[in-house]
C-alpha cells in the first residue's frame, strides 16, 4: 500500500511539471534573441586625427545623442608618440610654408614646431593647442633648406624627434613617414631676374672692353697691328 502511494505522488508530481516545461517554447528564445538585436549598434564617432581644428574625441562623446567608439589611446601616464608630419606646401613669394600633420593615438595636450636651417641649432615654435593640425612658419629665405617637425606634448612628457643623428636637408636620416620633414625653398622670380639681369649687364662690359681694347687701346699702347704681308711671309 504505501509503495503504491509513492508511486501516484510520483506520477503526479511528473504530470504536474509538464505544462511548466513546455511554457518555454522556441518562440520564447527567439522573442529574448530579438530584444537583445534590438539594442543600437554602437558607431565610431565622428573624429579625424588629420582634421585642422578636430574637437577632442571625449567630446564629440559627450555632445552626441548616443554614446560613440572613440580610437584608443595609450595611457596618459606615458610621453605621446611622434605625430605624422604630412603635406607640406611652400609659398616662395611669400617666404613661408604651409605644416599639416596627424595626431598620434595618445593623449596630447599641445603642439609646437621645430625648425632648423643648415646646421644651426632648431627653432622653437609657438605652443598649439590639441586641435591644432596644420600652421604656418614665416621668415623662410628663398632658395634655403631647411628640416622642420612637428612635436607632440601632454603632462607625461613630449613625443620623441630625431637629435644628434638627423643630418638635416641634404642628408637621409630624416625618416619619411616621420614627424620630420625636409624642405627647400626656390629662388624667388624677382631673384631670378636681378640674376639674370647681372648676368647680362656682366656681358655686355666684357663685350665694351673688348671692343674699346681692340679699336683705341692697342695702338696706344703701341701694340702693332698685323699686316698681310708679314703674315703671308710668316706662314
Amino acid at each position: 500500500m504505501l509503495a503504491s502511494t509513492c508511486f501516484l505522488w510520483l506520477l503526479a508530481m511528473t504530470f504536474s511539471l509538464v505544462p511548466r516545461a513546455q511554457s518555454l517554447t522556441p518562440q520564447d528564445f527567439e522573442e529574448e534573441e530579438e530584444d537583445k538585436t534590438a539594442l543600437p549598434p554602437a558607431v565610431r564617432c565622428d573624429y579625424d586625427r588629420c582634421r585642422h581644428l578636430q574637437v577632442p574625441c571625449k567630446e564629440l562623446q559627450r555632445a552626441g545623442p548616443t554614446a560613440c567608439l572613440c580610437p584608443g589611446l595609450s595611457s596618459p601616464a606615458q610621453p605621446p608618440e611622434p605625430p605624422r608630419l604630412g603635406e607640406v606646401h611652400v609659398v616662395a613669394q611669400e617666404g613661408l610654408a604651409v605644416v599639416h600633420w596627424c595626431a598620434p593615438f595618445s593623449p596630447v595636450h599641445h603642439y609646437w614646431l621645430l625648425l632648423r636651417e643648415g646646421n644651426r641649432a632648431p627653432q622653437k615654435g609657438p605652443l598649439l593647442n590639441a586641435t591644432f593640425r596644420r600652421a604656418e612658419l614665416k621668415g623662410l629665405k628663398p632658395g634655403g633648406s631647411y628640416v622642420v617637425c612637428v612635436v607632440a606634448a601632454n603632462e607625461a612628457g613630449e613625443s620623441h624627434v630625431p637629435g644628434a643623428g638627423w643630418e638635416g636637408p641634404e642628408g637621409a636620416d630624416v625618416p619619411v613617414f616621420g614627424p620630420c620633414r625636409s624642405l627647400s625653398v626656390p629662388p624667388s622670380p624677382l631673384t631670378l631676374v636681378h640674376t639674370a639681369v647681372g648676368v647680362g649687364t656682366a656681358l655686355v662690359l666684357l663685350s665694351c672692353s673688348a671692343l674699346v681694347w681692340h679699336f683705341c687701346l692697342r695702338e696706344r699702347w703701341g701694340c702693332p697691328r698685323r699686316t698681310p704681308s708679314r703674315a703671308a711671309g710668316v706662314l
